[in-house]
């Protein structure tokens, strides 16, 4: 898939001009070797070029060990619950 962080910004009366991540994904093997800290260091960077002042992601429920990364390495705080609804 090829996708282009330009589609990512976005402004929103809560979060003003904002860069949102939907999915950061690493493999299982990859996992705790530096690629997430690195992928996010250049989203944010990307942001600040940009002139955001936020960058959000949403996160599944189940994906605990990644929440602690988000929260405690790279300093994200979880402001609220993403909810949908399939149609």
């Amino acid at each position: 898939m090829n996708h282009s962080l330009t589609e990512n910004l976005c402004d929103t009366t809560s979060y003003g001009r904002h860069v949102w991540v939907y999915d950061l994904v690493t493999t299982s093997n990859a996992r705790s070797k530096g690629y997430g800290r690195h992928l996010l260091a250049f989203v944010e960077e990307f942001a600040h070029q940009k002139n955001c002042k936020v960058v959000a992601l949403s996160s599944g429920l189940e994906r605990t060990v990644a929440h602690r990364f988000y929260e405690k390495h790279m300093n994200y705080e979880k402001p609220s619950y993403v909810f949908k609804k399939s149609l």
